[in-house]
């Protein structure tokens, strides 16, 4: 279907209507707050840190050698916000583009909208109340009482639910997580048992992660939003120690609909420990996926300098559009649909 037809634009239309709303209702938010609205460059030495995510490279052809730089679309403006809060500044937004490639579906897109926002001198419970309140305020400026997803509805207004990874997985999929943190071969006995495929190459991650995707995310953010916190340590390479278990780390998500919304932490500060997770994270992208990229060395530069205690989270735009609007696909909240073919 060509999107940009005056008759199938006109069936979007209603949908970035509400669009627009949201982007007016997240800014009017957070400057209301006293944050400050930040523009980083698009452009990163390095796209992420993340096993799984993807970022997508410049093209080097054709480039004199002598000036010749790979540099990467930023799939998020994480470090760079980082790098500001060691500069001095105590609250930050942003509202970007960013980029992640081999996504594509009706809830992702390779180049979508991303929110995020930093606190200086707090954690993530103060990101958690943050994104309750952005969430009500979107929905009192969209006008609606509740988030649509399909068949599923949930009230931002009503108190969020607070349930930690481990009490998940015990309630809806009744394996006791604490169990097989350190046993791959274990916990996949225990998924098996559970009448979730299992293969012989399977690693921790893998396992976790389709747990995650059959049993829990389906019914998280059902009636009122999920935050679920406290994920295993490496599932979180961005994130401290929870305090009182290091085996766990202080990351949320939340979850509206069953669909992820945002990602938080409060962040790792440490440049020694946060360097050894990130070459943990390359050496495992290279073995699945035959790619690595290069560390940051001046975010890790920006660490040792000395980054205060902070909390962040990464928030999908699109996504909180979708809720917002009842729109069942993410295209239909786009300005302009991303060619995938």
């Amino acid at each position: 279907m060509n999107w940009w037809t005056p008759e199938n634009f006109a069936r979007k239309k209603p949908y970035l209507d509400v669009r627009m709303v949201i982007i007016r209702a997240i800014r009017a938010f957070f400057d209301g707050q006293g944050f400050a609205e930040v523009e980083t460059p698009v452009l990163q030495v390095c796209p992420v840190m993340d096993t799984h995510i993807h970022g997508f490279g410049t093209d080097m052809k054709g480039v004199d050698l002598q000036f010749k730089k790979r540099l990467y679309l930023h799939t998020s403006p994480e470090f760079a916000m980082k790098k500001l809060l060691v500069a001095g500044m105590p609250a930050l937004y942003q509202i970007c583009h960013v980029f992640r490639n081999a996504e594509g579906s009706k809830r992702h897109s390779p180049e979508f909208t991303m929110l995020e926002w930093y606190r200086a001198d707090a954690g993530y419970e103060e990101i958690a109340a943050d994104t309750v309140g952005l969430l009500r305020a979107c929905a009192r400026a969209a006008g609606v009482v509740q988030f649509i997803y399909g068949d599923y509805r949930c009230d931002p207004f009503a108190d969020a639910e607070y349930l930690t990874v481990r009490d998940a997985f015990v309630k809806y999929a009744g394996i006791d997580l604490h169990l097989y943190l350190d046993d791959c071969a274990a916990f996949a006995t225990v998924i098996a048992g559970q009448g979730i495929r299992v293969a012989p190459d399977d690693r921790w991650d893998d396992l976790f992660f389709r747990v995650m995707a059959e049993k829990i995310e389906p019914v998280l953010g059902m009636s009122v939003p999920t935050i679920l916190k406290d994920y295993p340590l490496s599932m979180a390479s961005l994130a401290r120690p929870c305090p009182d278990d290091p085996r766990y780390a202080a990351r949320f998500e939340v979850y509206i609909c069953g669909i992820e919304l945002a990602n938080a932490f409060d962040e790792l500060t440490d440049a020694t420990a946060q360097r050894e997770r990130f070459v943990a994270e390359m050496d495992a992208k290279e073995e699945l996926y035959g790619e690595r990229y290069p560390v940051d060395e001046d975010f890790l530069a920006a660490l040792e300098y000395g980054m205060p205690r902070s909390g962040g989270i990464a928030l999908g735009v699109d996504r909180l559009v979708m809720l917002a609007s009842g729109a069942g696909d993410i295209a239909d909240v786009l300005w302009v649909e991303v060619d995938q073919s």
